[in-house]
């Protein structure tokens, strides 16, 4: 009887010490954890990483290191973490194996964070959607579309395919190809379209607009009209342009021709 009390009390002492050595690991592992979480984060913010990139990271190395921590305290309190390790491992390849397309936006998220092809307020061309970016995340981009449409595009398909950026850079040129007819004096119509693109202060001096024929169509004589503007005005300068201009034309008798087929009925007798 003295013997099972005393393998009863020495396995309590010994199971006990263990178990405080383990709940000491998971404390102390769990505390520094955070600290290298913590200065992480601020490190990657310090560096100019994007907020939601460094808050990912930091989340995703705290889970790793949250793992680490419970192995150790399970090995330190006498269960055998090979077999844990390596079910975790075929759990992880599973769940990946499942989860390969999120995967694939996960990473086209991280190179959208780190590359930085357009930030939140830019209006975009991206994924097969156009619209303003209103959020940069992980798994997909929100984008706010003209007509107030929210659309949630997948981040693979954004970095896979080509990007444009309207809010990219401060200026834009206007591309309008107006034509006229060919009994119209060309002269006249340059010098008329020249006075309404002087005339909008909007429309920038420098890099100067180009006025110049471009094309001897079927129909008419086109005309490229290109005006540089600030990004911002970029669509009322468009939609006043073309009011303005068909408005001037038809007070200076300017006809700005439509496609006509002539045709010719030959009668046999």
């Amino acid at each position: 009887m003295d013997n099972v009390i005393n393998t009863i009390v020495s396995f309590s002492i010994d199971y006990g010490v263990r178990f405080a050595g383990a709940v000491l690991v998971f404390f102390i592992g769990w505390i520094v954890s955070k600290k290298i979480v913590s200065f992480a984060r601020k490190t990657m913010e310090k560096a100019g990483f994007d907020i939601t990139l460094a808050k990912f990271l930091g989340d995703f190395a705290y889970v790793i290191l949250i793992i680490l921590v419970i192995i150790a305290s399970l090995g330190t309190l006498g269960v055998n973490t090979t077999s844990f390790v390596a079910i975790l491992g075929a759990l992880t390849f599973a769940v990946g194996f499942a989860l390969k397309d999120q995967l694939s936006n996960f990473g086209a998220g991280v190179l959208l964070l780190i590359f930085r092809p357009f930030k939140v307020g830019d209006f975009v061309e991206a994924g097969g959607a156009t619209g303003a970016v209103e959020e940069i995340g992980i798994i997909n981009t929100k984008m706010r579309t003209g007509d107030n449409r929210l659309i949630y595009v997948s981040n693979s398909n954004i970095v896979g395919g080509n990007i444009t950026n309207y809010s990219a850079k401060d200026t834009r040129r206007i591309d309008l190809t107006i034509g006229v007819g060919y009994e119209d004096d060309l002269k006249k119509v340059k010098e008329v379209v020249w006075d309404i693109l002087n005339s909008d202060d909007r429309i920038l001096k420098e890099p100067a607009p180009t006025v110049a024929v471009s094309e001897l169509a079927d129909s008419s004589v086109n005309f490229v009209v290109r005006p540089w503007v600030k990004s911002s005005d970029y669509w009322p300068v468009y939609f006043d342009l073309l009011e303005t201009i068909k408005t001037r034309f038809d007070r200076e008798g300017i006809n700005i021709p439509y496609p006509q087929m002539d045709i010719h009925i030959k009668k046999e007798s």
